[in-house]
Formats: structure tokens, C-alpha cells, sequence
């Protein structure tokens, strides 16, 4: 019965969003109530549960998410991503230009959300493609390969930074986890991929793409552009101080957090946590991309705030996804999905991906779908002592299971790209279903290891 109702509220969400047109958060919150009364929860539980749901969700996440946001906008309206792609594109050749592009996404994108990186490079890609005489497909597909991983397996994204927290999965080995998963992966959706899709849909390779579809955007004199160094390091640096922290326990501490740490694993662990390595990364950004380079600090601050307004609804929409997951966990479908498949011998991690991908394909969401599965899989996870590091991975892999009409990202590679329906769905789709996939695979064959 409990999955049942879950089914209901699922199906009523995905009508709420697809056919109504609601507001995605807004419609997370109705199904939170509908599903919470009909699991039986006390009517004067339920508020406080969704309360808790969402606040529970946002607290470890609005550093992280606010400073992220305002350090990827100070690194793009420096110029930093221009520098980043243009170097790398420059430095490997006609000849190796897809692995160029691969790196410049993969850099950027680890800095950006998806929509704001696809934005900065298209118009680097297109001069790149004209200039060279490539079709833009050639380099368009390792370019969203590269944006799309970073999206769905690297903190600090939103979606396996939200359901790190629910499964209760240490940051930094995630984001190992994560590295190590996303260079076959990116290979393979992307560089090897466009081979076989130059084939299967050869037409989606003549196409010359739509610049004005993606609206105004900032031009840049590369002299005036931040250096290579600087736009690299600062991009990477949240990654770099929360790898630094991962591997420094991993070696002295065998992965697990000191029971009496010294003042040098405290320091380590200090800079090590999201929310710090977040704010550190983020004055390093204000100097390297503004401060040094003599840019107004109200100039700089009007960044900041820009970005902010950006993720407003993505944090929302985030906490609405908190809402449901905790009403799940309170009407008890937790413990009843755990309980039905205490004797199955199938992985929590095949399983958590397998929900990923029926919410993925109902609701278009990728945040939404992680979350919700997270939230039904977390018990699994508990009873089989299965890795939550890899659980994160699995699940958001889950959650980019092929991409169609439902998803905002779908129309958007499809109008950049000036494609039909059928050419976005034989090259956009094949690529996140092909790291949904591939994702699953390589957690794993990790999970032998670990």
C-alpha cells in the first residue's frame, strides 16, 4: 500500500508540473501534504514534518550552494571560463580539440551549473568550430558529456551534495569517488559516442546551431581575461581543498575522521568541510578575478548578488524535494521499502539508481529524482552496509537517465543545436542515458574494492 501511494504522488506531481505548470517547489510541497495524509501521518504532524524536511535539507546546503554560485559568477564575468577554454582549445590542436573541450568543460563545469557553464562555452564553441571548419555537433557532444558529469556525480552540484547529506556520505569521498568514475565516463558519452552518432544520425552534424538562442552574452579581449593559472586554480578550488582533506585521512586515517584528532587533523578537516572550503575558495575568487585586477568591489558584490537570485529557486525547489523525502521517512514507505527487499540479494545500489531513473523519466528533474530516490533507498543503504560515497554515485548517475521532453536541458541542447525532436533524442539523450549508465557500472565495480 505504502508504494502505491508513492506511486500516486508521484503521478501527481508529474501532473502538477508537466500539465498544470505549477511551480516545481510549490508542487513538491502539495504532493508532500497529499502523500503525508494518505500514509496516515497525524494531521498536526505533518507541518512540522515538512518544515523539518526542508530545513533539514537547506541547513548544511545554503553555504555551499550561495558561495558556489557566487564563486562559478565572479569566475564567468571575469572572463576565467573565456581564458580556461580558449587555452586548452589552443594548446591541443585541431587534432585532439574534442579532448580540449572535454578539460574546459569538465574545469567549468565543476565551478557552474549546468545551464550558466552551457551559456558560457557555446560561443566559444561555435567561433572554435567555424574557425576550424568542425561541425559544432563534433564538439557539442563531449562538451555536454563533461557538463552533464560534473552535474551529476561532483559535489558541490546540487544533487549529490543534497543526497550526500541524506545518506550520510563523507564530501570529499565522493568527490574521489566521483573523479575517478567521470574520465571513462566522459570518454565514453562523449569523444566516442560522436563516432558512432556521426553515423546514426548524420544529419544532426549538418547543422550549423543557433547562436541567438542563447541571448545576450558577455564578449571578452583575451588580454583582459584573468591568466590561465589563476582562472584554473580558482575554479578548482573547492575541489582541491576538500581533496586535500579527503586524502590526507585516507593515508593517515585509513578514510575515517580521527576519534582524537591533533590540531593539524582538526585544521585539515576545518578547510576540508564544504561549507569552509566554499567561503575560502570564495575570497580567493573575490582577489584572483576582481580585487587583483582592480575591479570595483561594488562591481564585484553586484556579481555576488546576481548569483544569488539565480539559485534562488533551485534552493527552494531543493528544500520541496527535502519535504517529500521526509514525509516518506515518517509514513513509514522507508521502512517498508527496506523490509520488502530485505531478503533480495539485488544491490541498494542498483536500486537507488533503477527509482533514480523511473522519477528522472516521469518528472525531468535530475534534482528532484536524486533526492526522492535517495530518500526511499537510504534505509537499503543502512541494512546492507553498502558504501554511502558510492550510493551518492549511483544515484545521481540514476538520476540523468535520458533526458526528453520533460527536461528543461532537452529543449535547451535541442534550440542550441537547432535540431528536431528526433536528432536531440539520437544525440542529447544518448548521452545521458550512456552516464547514467556508464555511471552505474563503474560504482560497481568499485564497490568490489571498497
Amino acid at each position: 500500500m505504502e508504494l502505491f501511494i508513492v506511486v500516486i504522488g508521484v503521478a501527481i506531481l508529474l501532473f502538477l508540473i508537466a500539465k498544470v505548470k505549477l511551480n516545481t517547489f510549490v508542487s513538491l510541497v502539495i504532493v508532500s501534504f497529499i502523500v503525508a495524509i494518505l500514509l496516515g501521518m497525524p494531521l498536526g504532524e505533518i507541518p512540522a514534518a515538512i518544515e523539518e524536511g526542508i530545513g533539514s535539507q537547506l541547513g548544511h546546503l545554503a553555504l555551499v550552494f550561495g558561495f558556489g554560485a557566487m564563486l562559478g559568477r565572479l569566475v564567468a564575468d571575469a572572463g576565467g571560463a573565456f581564458r580556461i577554454a580558449n587555452t586548452l582549445i589552443e594548446k591541443f590542436g585541431r587534432k585532439k580539440i574534442q579532448i580540449a573541450v572535454v578539460l574546459a568543460s569538465f574545469i567549468i563545469g565543476i565551478a557552474l551549473f549546468f545551464e550558466v557553464g552551457l551559456v558560457l562555452l557555446l560561443p566559444i564553441i561555435f567561433a572554435i568550430a567555424a574557425e576550424l571548419g568542425l561541425s559544432m555537433m563534433y564538439l557539442g557532444l563531449s562538451m555536454v558529456a563533461a557538463l552533464s558529469v560534473t552535474h551529476g556525480f561532483l559535489p558541490p552540484h546540487p544533487a549529490p551534495t543534497a543526497i550526500a547529506g541524506i545518506y550520510g556520505a563523507n564530501i570529499g569521498m565522493v568527490l574521489l569517488y566521483g573523479l575517478i568514475l567521470a574520465v571513462p565516463t566522459v570518454l565514453i558519452a562523449g569523444p566516442l559516442y560522436t563516432k558512432f552518432a556521426q553515423r546514426i544520425v548524420s544529419s544532426a552534424f549538418k547543422q550549423s546551431g543557433n547562436l541567438s538562442a542563447v541571448g545576450d552574452f558577455k564578449e571578452f579581449k583575451l588580454e583582459e581575461t584573468p591568466s590561465f593559472l589563476a582562472s584554473t586554480v580558482t575554479s578548482l578550488f573547492p575541489v582541491i581543498l576538500m581533496a586535500v582533506s579527503t586524502l590526507y585521512n585516507m593515508i593517515l586515517h585509513g578514510g575515517k575522521t580521527p576519534t582524537h584528532p591533533s590540531m593539524l587533523d582538526s585544521i585539515i578537516n576545518f578547510i576540508g568541510s564544504p561549507g569552509v572550503a566554499m567561503l575560502i575558495s570564495l575570497l580567493v575568487a573575490i582577489y584572483t578575478m576582481g580585487i587583483r585586477r582592480k575591479i570595483p568591489m561594488n562591481t564585484l558584490m553586484g556579481s555576488m548578488e546576481q548569483a544569488v537570485k539565480q539559485i534562488a529557486m533551485m534552493l527552494l525547489i531543493i528544500g520541496g524535494g527535502g519535504a517529500f523525502k521526509q514525509v516518506l521517512i515518517e509514513g513509514g514507505v522507508g521502512d517498508y521499502v527496506a523490509n520488502l527487499f530485505a531478503g533480495s540479494s539485488l544491490s541498494p545500489l542498483i536500486l537507488a539508481w533503477l527509482i533514480a531513473v523511473v522519477l528522472r523519466l516521469a518528472l525531468g528533474s535530475a534534482t528532484v529524482a536524486a533526492l526522492t530516490a535517495a530518500g526511499l533507498a537510504a534505509p537499503l543503504m543502512a541494512a546492507t552496509g553498502t558504501d554511502p560515497a558510492l550510493m551518492v554515485i549511483a544515484t545521481g548517475a540514476g538520476s540523468v537517465f535520458f533526458s526528453h521532453v520533460n527536461d528543461a536541458g532537452f529543449w535547451m541542447f535541442k534550440e542550441y543545436f537547432d535540431l528536431s525532436i528526433k536528432e536531440t533524442v539520437l544525440t542529447w539523450s544518448v548521452v545521458e542515458t550512456l552516464i547514467a549508465v556508464v555511471g552505474l557500472v563503474g560504482a560497481l565495480i568499485l564497490n568490489i574494492f571498497v
